[in-house]
């Protein structure tokens, strides 16, 4: 879909109701939901974090979702494919800041030529105990990304066209936080294999795309 087209088209998912974890569920597999169910978050204090699912024109005008392969490193999240953005500092405002600041830092989109469409349904992820509050942004006069290396291995960009087309999404057999060898629906984008946290916020982002583009 062209940029512009897109832009305007967008704005109208600010007034539908969010899809919440009904949409997050279409893309959980059943052994999580079970754990999410035998889950007690009380006395949890999950840390916070903002994330960016930043939309944009490539040369051709087509829109583009931005994604990122995180780096490999000692954590639940290592070398996995996410959305710009990270953990809420004391000196951030609110997590709108938290998402913006991160997908500066890693991607090198200034925060003043985003513009913040709305928020989504935040996400708590039982692994890392990360509540993740994710938003959806237009970056409209897109430039070359300026990739933070220790964060970020490689940028994957997806045209809204592949995002909107239901064949990419497929149950793969992997190795969980919380079971071994079990079906997980996941996105295949650009041939990466989208899972988890990820996967459900796209899921609602999806399902608001379908009720409004």
């Amino acid at each position: 879909m062209d940029f512009s087209l897109f832009t305007q088209e967008v704005s109208k998912i600010k007034k539908l109701e969010l899809p919440g974890v009904e949409s997050h569920y279409k893309m959980a597999p059943m052994e999580r939901l079970e754990a999410l169910r035998k889950l007690n978050t009380e006395g949890a204090a999950p840390r916070k974090a903002g994330v960016m699912a930043l939309f944009y024109p490539k040369e051709d005008m087509q829109t583009h979702l931005l994604l990122i392969l995180r780096n490999t490193y000692p954590g639940v999240h290592s070398n996995q494919v996410g959305f710009p953005g990270g953990k809420h500092e004391e000196s951030d405002k609110d997590l709108l800041h938290t998402a913006l600041r991160e997908t500066e830092e890693e991607v090198g989109v200034p925060a003043t030529q985003v513009t913040v469409i709305r928020k989504l349904s935040e996400l708590y992820i039982p692994p890392s105990n990360f509540e993740v509050h994710p938003y959806i942004g237009l970056y409209h006069e897109a430039r070359p990304f300026k990739v933070d290396q220790t964060e970020v291995a490689a940028l994957v960009e997806v045209s809204l066209n592949e995002f909107m087309d239901d064949s990419i999404v497929r149950n793969k057999i992997m190795t969980t936080s919380y079971a071994s060898s079990i079906a997980v629906p996941a996105f295949i984008l650009n041939g990466y294999t989208v899972w988890g946290a990820t996967a459900m916020m796209l899921s609602e982002i999806k399902e608001l795309f379908k009720q409004s583009l």
